[in-house]
């Protein structure tokens, strides 16, 4: 990207000032330096060493560029490249452009200072001079105004590489990968890792504006499949992270090792796959742990309640329900009585019934069986 400084159309100085203007570069750009290192703190120390020697001399390049401009020499291109580097460079040093603003401005004054107390004796005219000052300081603006841009364009791809780094992070964790992959991701993209993550599914457009009012640390992704988006929220106040999601559509997973956040996932997953009134996948954990193989409960319903097959459709939904009841409720006839809103009499006659079709209904194996197949509802 080029950054070309305006060309002078109309010289400001003629060859015997811009002579005598050069012989004093050097001392000229060792004032400048050194007030920038007196006048602004955060090069206190930045332009002692190498970093001095090289900064002079790209003080003392910019000065002589300046010179060729004002003499009508050089169209200022260069001049803007190196300041728009010269930005960029300052945010991986860590400055901000606050800093280098204030630098340009003392560069300015000292540097317009020595320019002037040189450019006088040599013959400049009074209004050469006022020409000369407001050349002297567009230059300067032009420089600052270009090293803006290079700051400002450093940070927003810094900005963008951080958070390519970050959504990278997240899908490694998503994917399960190996702690060693992980602690790479987790170098690469700065992270500090919490004893725990907790994965939120929901919308991929809720996504983002969730994630603002989470914890600085969470992750996000906005592009899963089925337009979902999930977010990993690290150490979270399950009560109070259920309260920031009230107002939105999401399925909270549970707390895992930040290095098994992909078995939270995998639950807030299963539970969004099952209906979309589960919240807290913790609320609903029979209905996770019978959808873990949908095939295999299928098959065990099947095999299990096999028996009803030989009466009419109605009555063996009434004793399926029953049954339901007397397992849940231990065979406490009344507590069955009391739940189905029948007599005693009927759970008794409903029993016998169960106990002709199911002979081996005292079998602690088909106990377990028929518990797990009529155990839900929704089943």
């Amino acid at each position: 990207m080029s950054h070309p400084i305006r060309r002078v159309t109309e010289p400001a100085l003629d060859q015997t000032t811009v002579t005598a203007l050069r012989a004093a570069l050097t001392t000229t750009a060792d004032e400048v330096v050194q007030a920038i290192i007196d006048e602004v703190p955060p090069y206190a120390n930045a332009l002692s060493g190498r970093m001095g020697v090289t900064i002079r001399r790209a003080v003392r390049t910019a000065l002589g560029h300046y010179l060729d401009l004002a003499s009508g020499n050089a169209t200022g291109g260069d001049a803007g490249d190196a300041a728009y580097e010269l930005g960029r460079g300052e945010v991986r040093d860590g400055r901000s452009m606050d800093a280098l603003l204030s630098a340009y401005r003392v560069g300015a004054r000292v540097a317009w200072r020595c320019l002037a107390a040189g450019a006088v004796p040599a013959g400049l005219p009074a209004a050469g001079v006022a020409r000369f000052a407001e050349l002297t300081f567009a230059y300067i603006d032009e420089l600052s105004a270009a090293s803006a841009a290079g700051h400002a364009d450093e940070l927003a791809a810094r900005g963008r590489e951080h958070e390519r780094h970050l959504e990278h992070l997240a899908r490694d964790l998503l994917a399960g990968a190996s702690p060693d992959v992980l602690l790479a991701s987790v170098q690469r993209a700065g992270w500090q890792p919490p004893a725990s993550l907790t994965a939120v599914l929901l919308p991929a457009a809720q996504a983002r504006p969730a994630y603002r009012t989470l914890d600085p640390g969470t992750l996000v992704l906005d592009d899963l499949p089925d337009a979902l988006g999930v977010l990993l929220v690290p150490d979270a106040d399950r009560p109070h992270l259920l309260r920031q999601l009230a107002d939105r559509t999401a399925v909270v997973g549970p707390p895992r090792p930040w290095t098994r956040a992909s078995d939270s996932y995998a639950r807030a997953a299963r539970a969004h796959s099952l209906s979309c009134d589960i919240r807290d996948t913790e609320d609903h954990l029979p209905e996770l742990v019978l959808s873990a193989d949908v095939d295999a409960f299928a098959d065990l319903r099947a095999r299990a309640l096999a028996p009803l097959r030989a009466v009419p459709v109605a009555t063996a939904r009434r004793l399926e329900e029953t049954l339901r009841s007397w397992l849940l409720h231990q065979g406490r006839r009344d507590d069955v009585a009391a739940e189905l809103f029948v007599h005693p009499q009927t759970v008794r006659y409903r029993m016998s019934q169960l106990r002709e079709l199911f002979p081996d209904l005292a079998s602690p194996r088909r106990v377990l069986e028929l518990t797990l197949a009529v155990g839900l509802r929704t089943a």
